[in-house]
């Protein structure tokens, strides 16, 4: 058996699943190709295998310091009255993502409370003075301290509000960035699920729970295309049955994506 790899390998295996080779298909390369596409869109987006969590370092360049600064001015207009506006001030506090990105799960904490940097620092202290040995300290005592630092961190200070939306390709960090970002030398980074390109991870065409559900898409396809024709007889009295087979398709459809969503990937934030 061959294993698909590429997009045309995979198309070509999803044809001869239905029969092409012995009865013709009626499906064009086009329709098959948006039919793949769709399948690959839902895949990445409901099941584990699709997508991978990860980590991205961004260094925080001064030309975003400076735009983060700035604000663009936008103007609503009164519906029934149009003479009647208002100007609103909307921040540019954003950081272009890859466009493979799904979801933002979190921005690692901004401060630097707990690099041990500040002599004055609680973490500092603790470090100079109950931890120059291990041996004479209780790893109790020092879990307890850290969490009750962690606590007093998260009450006073906070965490820094984040946005993300996947078409925007944007994510905002609602931060004081006057005092947060030294531009040229301080790094962002954020834990986020991103897609799986096929074109790198070919494995992904060989994906059994993929390969059942572009098949069954293209069946749909192929029966909607064979029901334009439903009540016209062909020469040799043949009659097109487009809709026991669009009506199987969907039956099928509805079965596989039941199965890819229980692979659902765990919690994905879009944070906003």
């Amino acid at each position: 058996m061959a294993i698909p790899t590429t997009k045309s390998t995979f198309k070509d295996y999803c044809f001869r699943s239905l029969g092409d080779g012995v009865i013709d298909i009626n499906v064009s390369d086009d329709q098959a190709d948006d039919r793949i596409d769709e399948a690959l869109q839902y895949f990445s987006t409901y099941h584990y295998e699709g997508i991978e969590r990860m980590y991205l370092k961004h260094l925080v360049t001064e030309a975003e310091v400076t735009r983060a600064k700035e604000n663009s001015t936008t103007t609503g207009t009164d519906t029934v009255d149009s003479s009647i506006t208002s100007s609103w001030l909307e921040g540019n506090n954003f950081i272009p993502l890859p466009s493979s990105i799904i979801s933002v799960v979190q921005v690692f904490p901004l401060t630097g409370t707990g690099t041990g940097a500040n002599m004055f620092d609680a973490r500092y202290q603790l470090h100079l003075n109950d931890l120059y040995d291990l041996s004479s300290t209780s790893v109790i005592h020092y879990e307890m301290m850290m969490n009750n630092l962690d606590f007093l961190e998260h009450i006073l200070i906070g965490e820094q509000p984040i946005r993300f939306k996947e078409h925007q390709n944007r994510l905002y960090i609602d931060a004081d960035w006057s005092n947060d970002f030294v531009g040229g030398e301080d790094y962002i980074v954020i834990e986020c699920f991103r897609k799986l390109d096929p074109t790198v991870y070919t494995d992904i065409f060989d994906d059994i729970h993929l390969k059942r559900y572009a098949t069954s898409l293209i069946k749909r396809q192929w029966g909607a295309n064979l029901s334009k024709f439903e009540n016209v007889a062909l020469l040799g009295g043949v009659t097109m049955n487009g809709a026991t087979i669009y009506s199987q398709a969907e039956d099928e459809i509805q079965r596989i994506e039941e199965t890819i969503r229980q692979n659902e990937p765990p919690i994905m934030l879009g944070m906003g």
